[in-house]
């Protein structure tokens, strides 16, 4: 084998950087001997990329970058100067130099990929064709269902494997031996009585076929999706098994056509299934890949980091996505990616909110994509809903996790005023604990049960009330439970406050059945010399109730941030109204506990 500097001079000179170029970006005539266009290697409205013809090198005045023709796919194709001269032969239809191996048995593995990716292809080619064939119709009509019409089809090379046992092991069987035909992933095979694996036969059968490709755009395995319906179906999705050419965990599904415009966008649109990324990119959403119904692996960031460290996440809305969306971002976090996360509408996967809402709907929800942040914040509301104490503790564990994850310190402090704010911790007690558990990578805090304010005392003493004289204290505590529920929810004795105003003629002990807040309520109740006032009842219930308007009030400031971050301005009009008026109710509330009549 020749040094790869000496093939490399061959490659370069019959080369041409303008014809290579081209395939990547558009390039406009600019003189006698230029080309200019949009450098893909920076976001530009004007072109500053010019490739000269004549002396076969590339410059760009707007980001520095300059070189010839393997720097420019070097560059763009994120690979080694080796695999650069490689590309650029391979495009030029300029044959490889024999590879020299260090062992036999590292030629036999590369003989055998070669083998298996040849097969692959072949396999590919036939389930096209078959998709033609009247056997086809039902795949065609379910494609068609699915909104891909022939030009889309195509493009994906998608397929259809035939009801037969046999039929692509007769076409393929000339090519191969068994055993390679066996390592390929292709075919099924039952082991015999006596340990022997039997006959081989085909491993996709009546099924719609979706070829998936490695880096490069070589098919490597298919996913294969039922058209039959009942017991005799089968799974929904069966995908080739792991083979020398293929490990789900090391591919992303549609890398290979997205990764030039991720680059010149700067950022990845990561959804889930396969059809979800097939019908983004179809409709004009190209920097789209998929994970195939996994969660990420490291592998899978390694290889999307080559191209960018910005992305996107549109994860299916049901559990199943929600979890696979946490898993993803957990790691991505720890490598350092910059992430925002959709949420669609009414539930809809990808594939379905494009098909029925259209791009510009969906590209719409793109630009609202909340940061992690706020999505985690979220799910931590919608998982632990409530005010009490025991919920905010549960809510700081569920995101504790993926703060202690983000490897910048000022980013998880910011993370964790975000959630203290969100959450509508108003305990300073409880903010502090968060913000130093966050500081300090803790993935949890304890819940402690803490004394009660007077406030509660009050309430306590009030709702426990058994004398007829004081019933009149008992029954407005009561019924400032019942009206305003909400107002009471962040009281770290909710709980009993609500179990002792239902009891009727019970023992206040009684019904409180959580173990910690009846020690409080005991202790409130072993200290009381007499019932409250009415006047200590109705000042602790306008205390409450302020308290809660003030929480409201920071609940709406943050709202109203989040929409001008959005460019959400209607919203800031309709959520600055409320604040307007429930600054008005605060004023008012003031000065009637500071006048009372």
């Amino acid at each position: 084998m020749r040094p790869v500097s000496d093939f490399a001079q061959t490659v370069k000179q019959q080369a041409d950087i303008v014809k290579i170029v081209e395939g990547y970006i558009r390039l406009r005539k600019a003189g006698a001997t230029n080309y200019s266009g949009l450098c893909p290697f920076h976001k530009e409205k004007s072109p500053s990329f010019s490739v000269h013809a004549v002396r076969q090198f590339f410059h760009c005045f707007g980001c520095g970058v300059s070189g010839d023709v393997f720097t420019f796919v070097g560059k763009i194709e994120n690979v080694s100067f080796p695999e650069a001269v490689k590309i650029v032969a391979l495009k030029c239809g300029i044959p490889l130099p024999k590879r020299e191996f260090s062992s036999p048995e590292e030629a036999a593995e590369s003989r055998l990929r070669g083998r298996l990716l040849d097969l692959h292809e072949a396999a590919a080619t036939w389930f096209q064709e078959q998709l033609q064939s009247p056997e086809g119709a039902v795949a065609r009509e379910y494609l068609s269902g699915r909104g891909l019409d022939a030009k889309g089809i195509k493009e994906f090379r998608i397929g259809y494997s035939p009801d037969s046992f046999h039929a692509l092991r007769e076409r393929l069987s000339q090519m191969a031996d068994a055993d390679t035909l066996r390592a390929s992933g292709l075919f099924s095979s039952k082991e015999q009585g006596d340990g022997t694996q039997g006959p081989l036969y085909d491993r996709f059968r009546k099924r719609v076929m979706f070829p998936i490709a490695n880096e490069s755009g070589r098919v490597i395995a298919f996913t294969a999706r039922t058209l039959e319906t009942g017991d005799k179906a089968g799974p929904k999705y069966i995908n080739s098994p792991e083979t020398p050419l293929y490990q789900k965990g090391m591919v992303l599904f549609n890398l290979d056509k997205a990764k030039t415009a991720i680059r010149q966008m700067e950022f990845a649109l990561l959804v889930e299934g396969q059809m979800d990324c097939i019908s983004v990119f179809l409709r004009g959403i190209k920097n789209v890949i998929a994970t195939s119904g996994t969660a990420f692996t490291e592998q899978q960031v390694a290889l999307l980091r080559r191209h960018t460290q910005q992305l996107v996440v549109n994860f299916d809305p049901d559990a199943a996505g929600a979890k696979a969306a946490e898993k993803s971002i957990a790691l991505l976090t720890e490598e350092g990616f910059n992430l925002k996360l959709v949420t669609l509408d009414d539930g809809l996967d990808p594939d379905r909110f494009i098909r029925e809402r259209g791009l510009e709907a969906y590209t719409r929800a793109l630009r609202e994509a909340r940061r992690q942040s706020d999505y985690l914040i979220e799910r931590a509301r919608l998982a632990f809903p409530g005010a009490s104490p025991e919920q905010k503790v549960k809510a700081m564990n569920f995101l504790l996790p993926h703060i202690r994850r983000i490897p910048e310190k000022l980013s998880r402090d910011q993370f964790a005023h975000d959630a203290a704010q969100k959450l509508g911790i108003d305990s300073a007690v409880l903010r502090e604990e968060l913000r130093q558990a966050a500081l300090t990578r803790r993935d949890h805090v304890e819940a402690r049960v803490t004394a009660l304010s007077e406030v509660e005392r009050v309430l306590v003493r009030a709702l426990a009330v058994e004398d007829p004289e004081h019933a009149e204290v008992r029954r407005m505590a009561v019924q400032a439970l019942a009206e305003q529920p909400q107002w009471f929810e962040h009281l770290g004795v909710c709980r009993a406050l609500q179990a002792m105003a239902a009891r009727q003629a019970k023992d206040p002990m009684v019904v409180v059945e959580d173990e910690g807040q009846r020690a409080l309520v005991a202790e409130v109740l072993l200290g009381e010399t007499k019932p409250p006032e009415m006047a200590e009842v109705l000042s602790a219930v306008q205390e409450i109730q302020e308290r809660a308007m003030e929480h409201r009030q920071r609940e709406l400031r943050t709202l109203i941030a989040e929409a001008e971050r959005r460019g959400d301005f209607a919203e800031v009009i309709v959520l600055t109204q409320k604040r307007l008026e429930l600054d008005r109710a605060l004023r008012e509330l003031h000065d009637r506990n500071r006048n009372p009549v």
